[in-house]
């Protein structure tokens, strides 16, 4: 007998969805990319899935999830930075398009890492792990 199908969610439009309408980061881009015209001083948190598989379970997916946070000083991008990781550690439980974030595990806090592609750019990365039951 074969496993039912099951349809992952987008996890990088999960996670934007859920962050980009926050307080916290109000004046702040919530993307899968950049905006038009980006150089990288701009107060932007970037979602990419860079991994993770699919679990033991056949109905949760453990994507990886980078966060590249960008801010037009070291210090602002800091601070942008601390505040994602502070709201992605409070996904845990929340429903989103019939997905549940099941749980939330930093793998990799943030971390300076420069730009090479944009000169001006202030960037901090990190890692969450998050355990996503689909629909």
């Amino acid at each position: 007998m074969s496993e039912p199908y099951v349809t992952f969610p987008d996890v990088e439009q999960l996670v934007v969805d859920l962050l980009k309408d926050r307080s916290e980061l109000a004046g702040v881009v919530v993307d899968v990319a950049p905006p038009a015209g980006f150089d990288g001083s701009q107060r932007a948190v970037l979602v990419s899935r860079m991994g993770g598989a699919w679990a033991e379970d056949p109905r949760l997916d453990n994507p990886l999830v980078d966060l590249e946070v960008y801010g037009p000083s070291k210090a602002a991008a800091h601070t942008v930075s601390l505040v994602a990781r502070s709201l992605m550690l409070q996904l845990r439980g929340v429903r989103h398009g019939g997905a549940t974030v099941v749980d939330v595990v930093e793998e990799d806090g943030p971390r300076w890492l420069p730009d090479y592609r944009h000169a001006s750019a202030n960037r901090y990365v990190s890692t969450t792990r998050l355990v996503v039951r689909p629909a």
